[in-house]
Formats: structure tokens, C-alpha cells, sequence
């Protein structure tokens, strides 16, 4: 159907100021019209919310790291398999905290989500990356690339040749089909390939000549900032998930006065106090920080209780999870480039830990001033599912419900939590399109993507208006995408192929004569095949 009239519905598409506004959206060929005319097909929607397709902006589900969980985790695959959908053209596949490519795209589907990015790719499987995202349905994807413990990087910095930093960035977001730089606890990956067991801080050595994490933080900032990327740089911070880091947040914060920067998964850097001392809240220091520097934004990584994986590229932080947690698990080192750990967990209500950090991961939502700059994630699957992003959005609508929750868990240590002094704010639907859509559109530079504007994708999410919020959430009345229905009332009707999204800024070519000769001494795959697209 290339046209179609959507007719009659409380439109949100606040990247143009309408806050539930009845009016028509008009589609044609894949995108979103001014007008269409009379005979065009309409679809009624009247009484039905109307939003732009959800966009998820930090995810793992077609990494490397995610393939090896799924490995890792038989297990899940028997107990939630996806029955093949009843159209020709669905795929059967298996669930659990890290779903099959087929299971994926249909699950976020469901939920009205269209747009998906992996968090965390080494440019060594980028090609593999690429492969699983052409596998994943209906969604367009694209993923961060991984330079914060790059040898090449590394060794350049520490010798003090900056000149190739901005270049080698471009080239290998070019060289991968990659989107923006990530960085995963700078250059404290590569300190764990020596030997180093403790997470390192923001000033503490990672390299000769007095190298540093701020110094390659700042440099990658640098880069991203010189060539205008249209995300800024990904930042996962140094000493994640440790007691007491909020004090490496908040110096990582300062440092980065002047640049942009995109913090990820805030939730889990937000903590007081010490090692074997007890743990406390400092979300209302840092968020004071990010409200006072508009250059700043962040995701929460909110924490679900329930089953997960923690799946990350920090080794260190993974490796003392696994001491504490005394579960299976999965470390990985990947050549030149960083490596990951892999740990299957659960967040338990009863848990003072859990608790804490379901706490403070509300308690940034509650205190942002600025909803363009925050966005709803759960850090999938480390937090918590992707499929629980309706929950955590009634925790945000309705301030009953949330205290109902609160006083289900365990308070040992949420005392000083903002969440006790009366927070009684609740999003509205327009605030709610805003974290899940139109600010991760504005945030990663998609001018196509979450507004319902002439010229957009006409990626549309219907929903039916209920007082329950997860409810209303988790089963659309319709989604489109590109125009073409693949949902209604909450089942998959069609399944579309997605989109690959990628950057290709312009580089100096001698910067690829200089990597060729390191990888030709160093690495172990041939260069004509390193980090190729696919």
C-alpha cells in the first residue's frame, strides 16, 4: 500500500510542537506527505495515540559479544522459543535475554519500535555485525564502533602523534559501516589484557608517557566534534557499577566541558560510597551536572528486576561481577581492539543492590529538566529486556504505581534516595514520545526519524489510550513501517527488510598506508579483509 491516510487520530510529534492534537497523516511511497488526495485509502485511527516509531538507541543485539551469549545460554532457547508468525514471510526463532536476529526484530516490533542501535561493535566483527543486522527484521540498524582501547590509537597517543586521531576515527568508521565512536572504560580494557585486575580511574596510567582515559576520552571527543558526527561520542565511563564512582562520573563530566558527548547507561555510574561500606545514591549530583551543560546527554540503563545478561565490552568490570556473582561466564579478548565479558544475572527485589539501582535509575528520569536529552534504555540485556521498556514507562506515568513498586524492595540502602522525598512528577505521552523517540532522533542527527513532519519515514506506532501504560505500550493497535503495516492489535502481520545506518566522513588517505603497517606487523587477519564492510 503506497498510500494510505491515517485519519482522525491524537497525533504527539513534538519535534513540531503537537502534544495530541487530532489530526490526519498522510503517507506516500515510504514517507510522510503534506497531503494526499481525496480517494487515497484511509485508515481510521480515531480516539488512537499517534507517535512516531519508537527508537532504541542503546542496545547489544547483533554483536559479537551478543552471539557468544546466545552460545553461552542454550538454556533460554528451548524455554522461550518464538513460534513462527503466521505469514509467509515470518521466521520461527528463540528468545530468552539475548533473542535470535528473527526474534528481535519481531519483539521490538510488537512494541512499535523501528529503529535499533547495537551499542558496542569491535571493528574485527564488524562484517559479522553487518550480517546479523541484514538477518534482523523489520528494524533499521546501525552500531557504535569501539576505539577507546585500540592499539593503533593507543600507541599514537602515547607517543604523542595526534595528527591521525580525527583521521583514523573517520576511516574506520568508514572502513566498518559504523555510526559514531564508542568508548568502553578508556584504555582500562587494554590495562586488563596486561595483567591489571582493578578498574582503573580517569587520571591513572593505561600507557606509557603518561597516557591516561581522560587523554584518550578527550581525544576521541575531539575527533567526533572535528568531523561534526552527527552523534557525539558514546561514552561507557571508567569504574562502571563500582561504589563510589559517581566521583569518576562527575570529574569525566567536567573534563568534558566544550565537547558534546553522550553518556550511556548513567544508572550504573551513579554510585556512592564504598567497597564493602554500603552503597548510596548520588543521581541528583550528577544529573545537577548534566541539567547545568546542555552539551551533555544520556540513557539511563534502567535496571528491571527480573533475568538478564550483563554483556559488555568492559573485561575488568565484568570480571569482578563474575567473583561476586559466582555464575558461568565468558571473557573475551579481541585482538588490537578491546574484548568483553559475559555473565547471565538476575535483579531481585530483595536485593539492597538491585534495589538501589532500580531506585536511582528512576530518580535520573525524575530529575532530568531537559527530556531531549535523556532517553529510555534498559542498557538491553544488562539492565534488564528491551520487552520491559512499557513497564518502565508506567513507572514514569504513574506516580501510584511507582510507589506501590518502591515499596516492594528492599531499603537497606535508599536512604537519601530522591525517590523517598516525594517525587511525585509523572510524564505526560508527549514527555514519553520524547525519550523513546523524537529526542533519540535528535541526539543521533536522523532528521528522517522521530517527528511525523512532510519528508519523514513513515515509521508510525498507533496506540490504543489506556490508563495502564504498560499495557497501552506493549500491544500497538497498528505499526508501519515505511508505510507498510506489520502489526496490528499487537500481532505481526508483515515483515519488511530494515535499513543499515552509517556515517562515511572524509579522511586523509595516508592515515590507511600508517594502519596497514601496524596491522601488518601486529594483527592476524589480513588487512584487505579487516573490518570490511559487508
Amino acid at each position: 500500500m503506497s498510500r494510505l491516510r491515517l485519519a482522525g487520530g491524537r497525533v504527539y510529534d513534538p519535534a513540531h510542537g503537537i502534544d495530541g492534537a487530532v489530526r490526519d497523516i498522510c503517507l506516500d511511497d515510504g514517507r510522510i506527505v503534506a497531503d494526499l488526495p481525496p480517494d487515497a485509502p484511509t485508515l481510521d485511527v480515531t480516539g488512537l495515540v499517534v507517535m512516531p516509531g519508537g527508537i532504541d538507541i542503546h542496545a547489544h543485539i547483533a554483536s559479537g559479544s551478543t552471539n557468544l551469549a546466545r552460545r553461552l545460554l542454550p538454556e533460554e532457547h528451548a524455554a522461550d522459543p518464538e513460534a513462527a508468525p503466521p505469514f509467509a514471510a515470518g521466521r520461527s526463532g528463540t528468545g530468552g535475554t539475548t533473542p535470535s536476529t528473527f526474534t528481535t526484530g519481531y519483539r521490538y516490533a510488537r512494541m512499535g519500535y523501528t529503529t535499533v542501535f547495537d551499542a558496542a561493535v569491535a571493528p574485527l566483527m564488524a562484517r559479522h555485525s553487518h550480517a546479523e543486522m541484514q538477518d534482523t527484521p523489520i528494524l533499521d540498524t546501525g552500531f557504535y564502533v569501539l576505539m577507546g582501547n585500540d592499539d593503533y590509537l593507543l600507541a599514537e597517543l602515547a607517543a604523542g602523534r595526534t595528527r591521525w586521531v580525527k583521521d583514523y576515527a573517520a576511516w574506520l568508521l568508514a572502513r566498518t559501516g559504523g555510526y559514531a565512536i564508542k568508548i568502553v572504560d578508556a584504555g582500562g580494557v587494554e590495562q586488563w589484557k596486561a595483567g591489571v585486575k582493578e578498574l582503573i580511574d580517569l587520571d591513572d596510567p593505561c600507557g606509557p608517557n603518561g597516557l591516561t582515559p581522560r587523554k584518550v576520552m578527550l581525544a576521541l571527543a575531539e575527533a567526533a566534534d572535528a568531523l561534526a558526527l552527527p552523534h557525539p561520542i558514546h561514552l561507557h565511563c571508567n569504574r562502571i557499577g563500582q561504589p563510589g564512582n559517581s566521583a569518576t562520573t562527575l570529574r569525566t563530566l567536567e573534563a568534558l566541558d566544550g565537547h558534546r558527548a553522550h553518556v550511556t547507561h548513567l544508572q550504573f555510574h551513579c554510585y556512592g560510597g564504598e567497597r564493602g561500606k554500603g552503597w548510596r545514591s548520588e543521581a541528583r549530583a550528577i544529573i545537577d551536572h548534566i541539567n547545568a551543560h546542555p552539551s551533555l546527554s544520556f540513557d539511563v540503563g534502567q535496571v528491571v528486576f527480573g533475568p538478564a545478561t550483563t554483556l559488555s565490552g568492559d573485561c575488568p568490570a565484568q570480571y569482578l561481577l563474575h567473583r561476586a556473582a559466582d555464575r558461568k561466564w565468558l571473557n573475551v579478548d579481541l585482538e588490537l581492539e578491546g574484548g568483553c565479558g559475559i555473565i547471565p544475572y538476575a535483579y531481585k527485589q530483595s536485593a539492597a543492590v538491585a534495589a538501589l539501582q532500580w531506585a536511582i535509575g528512576l530518580e535520573l528520569f525524575l530529575l532530568a529538566a531537559d527530556p531531549w536529552r535523556i532517553v529510555l534504555t534498559t542498557d538491553h540485556p544488562n539492565g534488564g529486556l528491551f520487552q520491559a521498556y512499557p513497564h518502565i514507562i508506567r513507572l514514569l506515568t504513574d506516580r501510584a504505581f511507582r510507589a506501590e513498586a518502591l515499596k516492594a524492595v528492599n531499603p537497606k540502602w535508599l536512604q537519601g534516595s530522591a525517590l523517598l522525598d516525594g517525587l511525585d512528577r509523572e510524564y505526560t505521552l508527549g514527555e514519553i514520545c520524547i525519550i523513546t523517540r523524537a529526542g533519540p532522533a535528535r541526539l543521533l542527527g536522523l532528521a528522517g526519524k522521530g517527528h511525523l513532519g512532510p519528508g519523514a519515514d513513515a515509521d508510525i506506532t498507533v496506540y490504543r489510550p489506556q490508563d495502564d501504560a504498560a499495557a497501552m505500550f506493549a500491544a500497538p493497535v497498528h505499526v508501519l513501517k515505511g508505510g507498510v503495516p506489520v502489526v496490528r492489535d499487537g500481532a505481526l502481520v508483515a515483515s519488511v527488510a530494515g535499513r543499515r545506518l552509517s556515517v562515511a566522513p572524509a579522511y586523509d588517505e595516508a592515515v590507511v598506508a600508517e594502519v596497514r603497517r601496524f596491522h601488518e606487523r601486529f594483527g592476524s587477519v589480513s588487512f584487505e579483509n579487516f573490518a570490511s564492510v559487508a
